[in-house]
């Protein structure tokens, strides 16, 4: 048996063999100018063992028309290929220059619990260093985030049959169109190196117009649906790293000796997901922060101390995660659907959270309400947000992870679409966290 498959595998070996000998052949053999008339036939012929397969192609078997169309078709197409590795080539080493020249440039010294510190002026459309090409990734990411959005309005719209959805839905995709050529054709700008279209700044905010004002669209075509939903029954979407798209609480926090927070997290950022929430209060823009960022575990920081947690969440799956601590002795408590994953003590202890403060979703803040890193920003969907001022029991945080109807709403924070402002693109739409369970 073992002789047959050998046998097997070295006829299909010696077949593509031959395969590769005729193609080359007809590639190389320019003087083979007739291929034969008439009409095409396709011969199955009995070779003998020990006879070469390709010669017998060869000798037996003369090509038709479509063989020949096809090999001309298979010969421009390498030419075509041809043509674009070298295009790409050239523009690769344009790219690989320009991100040279960035990465020459000092990078900011990373601060407590690795942090960047503050450098001055930010780019609006992310991390100062990246070059071109991963501002057109990000474009791409906030392109598909608006067609997906659109996509669900549309689903809304069948639903309902509303013929004004329907109207805005086609003028929106008709922006998202003449989005995606401005886009285009800012590639080609890069690639064929034109003076005129080599103002970054420029450029960048011709596209955040663009993306506000389809922003701004989809949000109007979207109230169509909060009016047909629960206040609580909502997420919150971050479709790309920037430092201008948040949601800000409307309220601050109160002084807490204890306190649990909760929220599902859906995310497949690499690396890190970012920042999902941070409080800031006045002399400490670290007061309460939740991050992962770069290649850190995610971390709880209170009052700039850092504790790390065992969450493992940017696999693009719903994931519900919950932090509970205590001022006596700073113990903490780290769930993750429900399961204890870890804990630890010493974390800030004695320390009561202050009140006054700035609570921020998507972003880490280096100022009071501010001084936000694109690097740091949360990529990824968020909801039902809650924060109680009291350890939640494992019982609790369970029934929270599986739906159950015992589940309960944060006393100190809980989800309302009217207690939340959102800023620079990032959106809201409906989500059942139940409905994902199932």
């Amino acid at each position: 048996m073992q002789h047959n498959t050998h046998g097997e595998m070295q006829a299909i070996k010696k077949a593509i063999s031959c395969t590769l000998f005729i193609l080359s052949y007809l590639f190389v053999e320019g003087s083979c100018q007739d291929f034969g008339g008439g009409q095409t036939q396709f011969i199955c012929t009995s070779v003998p063992k020990d006879m070469d397969i390709c010669a017998a192609t060869l000798q037996n078997s003369m090509p038709g028309e479509d063989l020949k169309t096809t090999v001309m078709q298979l010969r421009e197409t390498v030419l075509q290929q041809k043509e674009t590795i070298m295009n790409q080539k050239e523009t690769i080493r344009e790219l690989t220059s320009k991100l040279t020249r960035c990465e020459g440039q000092s990078a900011p010294e990373p601060g407590p619990g690795g942090r960047r510190k503050e450098t001055g002026t930010k780019n609006t459309m992310g991390d100062v260093s990246r070059g071109p090409s991963d501002t057109l990734a990000q474009l791409s990411q906030t392109l598909q985030s608006l067609k997906q959005r659109l996509e669900n309005l549309e689903q809304f719209s069948r639903n309902n049959n509303s013929v004004q959805a329907n109207s805005l839905k086609d003028l929106l995709q008709s922006k998202i169109d003449d989005l995606e050529k401005q886009v285009l054709s800012r590639v080609n700008s890069i690639e064929d190196g034109k003076p005129g279209l080599r103002n970054e700044t420029e450029q960048r905010g011709r596209v955040e117009s663009t993306l506000t004002s389809l922003h701004q669209r989809i949000t109007d075509l979207e109230k169509g649906q909060k009016e047909n939903r629960p206040l609580d029954k909502f997420q919150l979407t971050f479709p790309l790293r920037t430092n201008y798209m948040y949601a800000k609480v409307k309220k601050s926090l109160p002084e807490m000796y204890a306190f649990t927070v909760c929220m599902w997290l859906k995310s497949n950022a690499s690396p890190g997901v970012g920042t999902p929430f941070s409080y800031a209060v006045p002399g400490q823009a670290n007061e309460l922060v939740l991050i992962e960022w770069g290649n850190n575990p995610m971390e709880i920081l209170i009052n700039d101390k850092v504790a790390k947690l065992p969450f493992i969440i940017n696999d693009g799956k719903w994931h519900h995660i919950c932090v509970t601590w205590t001022t006596r002795d700073g113990v903490w408590e780290a769930f993750q659907d429900g399961v204890m994953r870890g804990s630890g003590e010493n974390l800030a202890p004695y320390h009561p959270i202050k009140p006054q403060g700035v609570l921020i979703l998507g972003q880490e803040q280096d100022t009071l309400g501010g001084g936000f890193d694109a690097t740091q920003a949360f990529v990824g969907d968020l909801a039902n947000f809650h924060i109680w001022d009291r350890k939640l029991s494992i019982g609790e945080i369970y029934n929270l992870a599986t739906c159950s109807s015992k589940a309960q709403i944060g006393n100190v924070f809980s989800w309302l679409e009217s207690s939340i402002d959102i800023y620079g693109g990032a959106s809201k739409w409906t989500f059942e966290a139940c409905r994902q369970l199932n």
